[in-house]
């Protein structure tokens, strides 16, 4: 027997939106889905602070240059790439270009569960 699927949804960016910027949060359990995500838009400079999870966690590099700090590698990535990180292991990222930078973050959870180091 197959399981049916729930309805399909359309989440526009303004219900997601973190701030007043185009950066936004993806909850999956408040919209059917077993993945998360963050859409950030970050300026040179800014980035996230250290921090974990207890799951994986992915990110695909849409725009832009970003260095990543997972555990004890640093990761140069740039436009097309895609860096993972294992869950409990501490990470953060920054815009190390000089333009904008964009990425999304897939978190393997239908809630962000997240662990502030800094």
């Amino acid at each position: 027997m197959v399981e049916s699927l729930a309805a399909p949804t359309l989440v526009e960016p303004d219900r997601i939106r973190l701030g007043g910027g185009p950066s936004r949060r993806f909850e999956g359990a408040d919209h059917g889905a077993g993945v998360s995500y963050f859409y950030i838009d970050n300026r040179p400079g800014q980035g996230s602070k250290l921090h974990w999870h207890p799951y994986p966690e992915t990110w695909v590099v849409l725009e832009g240059d970003v260095t990543f700090i997972v555990g004890d590698a640093r990761i140069a990535a740039t436009s097309g790439d895609t860096v993972t990180g294992p869950a409990f292991v501490p990470h953060k990222f920054a815009n190390t270009g000089t333009g904008t930078m964009r990425l999304i973050g897939i978190h393997a959870s239908a809630v962000i569960i997240q662990t502030d180091l800094e």
